[in-house]
């Protein structure tokens, strides 16, 4: 191995919101983290290289080359590791492809956009806000929305889900990580179609 040698450049990149530590596993709110997980398993890799504020691994999937990012940071900061992952690289907007939960989607339920509003996601407007706007793809996973208005969206979100809304949200999670390998090989409106 030659030292100083930069490796294979990215055509994409992959981030996947979560918030680090052990108190948030398996959290309504992870469900982007979840899906690096099965990434992990389906490539054979280890996000567990720290750079950019973040968890990553380059890998290829759908025949491209990809880097994948768990930032590190919290939710709220999340497109301070997106930002500085595209101007190393050089990767356009449209290259950047975003997964998060949404509480709006019934628990299981996956929605593929080509871009669009954060709908109230804080870790979606701060990519939006520090990457140069919202024409970027997402995969969202539905992870329910509170059972009465008062609850505190919160506490929703950083609360574990019931047994049945877990199972449902892991095989989500399994979609989610189809659907991105989908919107590698083929396009976005393959996934959106197969997956929505």
């Amino acid at each position: 191995m030659f030292f100083g040698r930069k490796p294979a450049p990215v055509a994409w990149i992959a981030v996947f919101l979560g918030n680090p530590g052990p108190r948030f596993e398996n959290t309504r709110h992870n469900a982007g983290f979840m899906a690096a997980d099965v990434i992990e398993k389906k490539t054979g890799v280890k996000i567990n290289r720290i750079k950019f504020n973040a968890l990553t691994a380059a890998v290829e999937l759908g025949g491209q080359r990809m880097l994948l990012l768990k930032p590190q940071t919290f939710m709220n900061l999340s497109g301070n590791a997106a930002r500085q992952a595209m101007r190393f690289w050089k990767v356009p907007l449209s290259n950047l492809v975003v997964v998060s939960d949404d509480v709006s989607l019934t628990a299981g339920k996956i929605r593929i956009r080509r871009s669009g509003s954060a709908g109230g996601h804080n870790g979606l407007k701060d990519i939006i806000a520090k990457c140069g706007g919202d024409g970027f793809p997402r995969i969202k996973i539905g992870v329910g929305a509170p059972p009465h208005s008062d609850f505190d969206m919160m506490d929703w979100v950083l609360g574990k889900p019931s047994k049945e809304d877990a199972k449902q949200i892991g095989d989500a999670v399994m979609r989610a990580a189809d659907a991105l390998e989908t919107i590698v090989e083929k396009s976005i409106e393959d996934a959106m179609s197969a997956y929505n």
